[in-house]
């Protein structure tokens, strides 16, 4: 693997998992509350929670790339490049 794309390929998972930071709101709606124990098992309640999360897009670019024999020429070609586009929880609540 050649060095430029893997500096770009961490570049693009260090921005992604930054972006993760943000895309997730999730707020608790119900407190959680033991059953009452005796001989048998009564009431009792599991949390509820209520989960918004955003979007990602992924496009592909056109870049322009060295082309290395015994001399580096410029030639255009297509490749692969992750593009994130974010849309974080919108903050109703």
């Amino acid at each position: 693997m050649k060095t430029g794309p893997a500096i770009i390929l961490g570049a693009v998972a260090v921005a992604a998992i930054a972006a993760g930071v943000y895309m997730i709101d999730i707020e608790q709606t119900e407190q959680a509350a033991l059953p009452d124990v005796d001989v048998s098992v009564e009431g009792g309640n599991l949390p509820e929670f209520e989960a918004e999360v955003g979007e990602i897009a992924v496009t592909e670019e056109t870049v322009t790339v060295p082309d290395v024999d015994v001399e580096v020429s410029v030639n255009e070609s297509e490749v692969s490049v992750p593009s994130i586009s974010v849309t974080p929880p919108s903050n109703d609540g």
